[in-house]
């Protein structure tokens, strides 16, 4: 996606991406759904520095569970999508590289300064 817009986005001035990933980009223990989250993080990380110079943001989205059609079997607490909406939408408005929508988020990105134990959702 990021290669079939990003020129369009050049063209017209810059721009923003969003890419949504889940706090699970920085926990262990769920397989490839979270490895495949660990690689959005990187690649969003990575497509930031390329696109910074056409005057593009690239912003990653963080989340634990949220309410959509998704998670609908899961029982735990879930984020309200229009308020993960707001904080994606308040993010680009303020040039934000990084939207970390709930509190595991903040809190696993916060263990990554610290050692491999912490890296666990409770």
């Amino acid at each position: 996606m990021a290669q079939a817009f990003a020129p369009i986005l050049a063209e017209n001035g810059g721009g923003a991406l969003v890419d949504i990933s889940s706090v699970l980009a920085w926990v262990g223990g769920f397989g490839g759904y979270g490895d495949s989250k660990a690689a959005i993080w990187s690649m969003t990380n990575s497509l930031r520095v390329e696109l910074e110079k056409q005057g593009t943001l690239v912003t990653s989205v963080h989340l634990g569970y949220t309410d959509t059609d998704m998670t609908a079997g899961f029982s735990a607490p879930k984020n309200d999508p229009h308020d993960v909406a707001r904080q994606i939408v308040d993010g680009i408005r303020d040039g934000e590289v990084e939207v970390l929508a709930d509190q595991d988020s903040r809190q696993a990105k916060a263990a990554l300064a610290g050692p491999a134990e912490l890296f666990r959702v409770s």
